[in-house]
């Protein structure tokens, strides 16, 4: 509080931000002849979150080797929050120097993608729509680089190759919980053509170990409904098995309806239901491989079809092969 004394009753999470020393930044109006410029302190070397407990937290963390080595003083940013109330307030921190410890790390970054939503349920060359969330978990034994100072050494999205239109992402980047070695990014993609892309996604530690991880997806639109990827698994199988699909309608309830026939066209069970999913993926739809009578069917090879469709009336099906052993 105002008089130092901790708040015994805080408990919540406290985001700190540290930033290397403030860098001499040139004006980019170009009416303007003469050589303006302005200090801004915008190199991150760690941006993490930590658990506030009766008002007191600690964080940790590993100074990349793309500071700024003059001496100089840096900034450490708090904002705290709990239900109810927040805080605020920063240090100042002298930063600058090179230690003459070797750091034993010969291997970047180690990257995960996915797309539109937190539960990790995209697929490489799953759907989305024309403006995509992209997800990225990185985690690194030394941490990640957010610096921004070194040449090349930031956190760079690329679509389709086209270098010229890299995305720099280190301010979207976060530490998870108590950690610096492993957090996540997420970022709204500009809107994309219809059809089949490619991600790219580099990054590197604090000694600059590079690593790079590429993802596909294929962008429709939401005019027509649209599913892909329709599969069981496991197929074959023996008790039991779940279907799932990709679609192109997410945050709309969509009813399913999943029927097994025999080779010979006659059906064997029906199963109906509704979903609505924040991203492109369903959730999964259980069979125990009995029929609409609860029998065990017999072992072979059989069809099922999927069809889904919308509160506007909008429908589609696509029909695959299942084998029970």
């Amino acid at each position: 509080d105002n008089t130092n004394v901790p708040f015994g009753d805080f408990n919540g999470w406290l985001y700190p931000t540290i930033y290397d020393k403030t860098d001499s930044v040139p004006t980019i109006n170009p009416a303007i002849t003469d050589d303006k410029k302005f200090p801004l302190q915008k190199s991150i070397i760690f941006k993490g979150k930590s658990k506030i407990e009766n008002g007191y937290f600690s964080f940790s963390f590993m100074t990349p080797k793309d500071i700024n080595y003059e001496y100089g003083m840096g900034k450490i940013s708090y904002y705290a929050m709990e239900k109810g109330r927040d805080a605020k307030g920063y240090d100042t921190v002298l930063i600058g120097g090179m230690k003459d410890t070797i750091i034993d790390d010969n291997t970047g970054p180690e990257i995960t993608l996915y797309f539109n939503d937190m539960e990790k349920k995209f697929v490489n060359g799953g759907l989305t729509s024309t403006t995509p969330l992209l997800h990225a978990k990185l985690a690194d034994e030394s941490g990640i680089n957010t610096t921004g100072t070194g040449i090349g050494h930031d956190i760079l999205a690329t679509v389709d190759g086209d270098m010229s239109k890299s995305i720099v992402l280190n301010d979207f980047f976060e530490y998870d919980t108590n950690s610096f070695v492993s957090g996540s990014l997420s970022y709204l993609l500009s809107p994309l053509a219809e059809g089949a892309h490619t991600l790219t996604l580099r990054a590197w530690d604090i000694v600059n170990n590079m690593n790079e991880e590429t993802i596909n997806f294929e962008v429709v639109k939401d005019e027509d409904l649209k599913i892909k990827h329709v599969l069981n698994y496991p197929n074959p199988f023996t008790t039991s098995t779940q279907f799932f699909f990709e679609h192109n309608r997410p945050n709309t309830l969509l009813r399913i309806r999943v029927q097994v026939f025999t080779i010979s066209g006659k059906i064997v069970w029906t199963h109906i239901e509704s979903q609505q999913n924040s991203g492109f993926r369903s959730n999964p739809i259980p069979w125990n491989g009995l029929d609409d009578y609860g029998d065990k069917l017999a072992r072979g090879i059989y069809i099922y079809k999927l069809q889904v469709m919308t509160p506007d009336g909008k429908s589609t099906e696509k029909i695959e092969k299942i084998a029970i052993l």
